[in-house]
């Protein structure tokens, strides 16, 4: 039997929506231990002076507890 967490993460970016996912993925890594998956919860822009400045995405990040 495996239990599972799920915790919510916010990651941000410069270049694009896809490069914040994977930039949050890739940090909580390093921190949680056997990370499955993540659901997308919302993402959002930034605007400064009519241009995108940030792409930000909010994620549920899951990962299997171990002994």
């Amino acid at each position: 039997m495996s239990v599972a967490r799920v915790t919510e993460i916010t990651s941000s970016s410069t270049k694009s929506f896809q490069d914040a996912i994977e930039q949050g993925i890739a940090r909580a890594s390093m921190t949680l231990k056997n990370v499955e998956g993540a659901w997308i919860q919302d993402q959002k822009i930034v605007v400064e002076n009519g241009k995108i400045t940030a792409y930000r995405v909010n994620m549920k990040v899951t990962f299997i507890l171990t002994d």
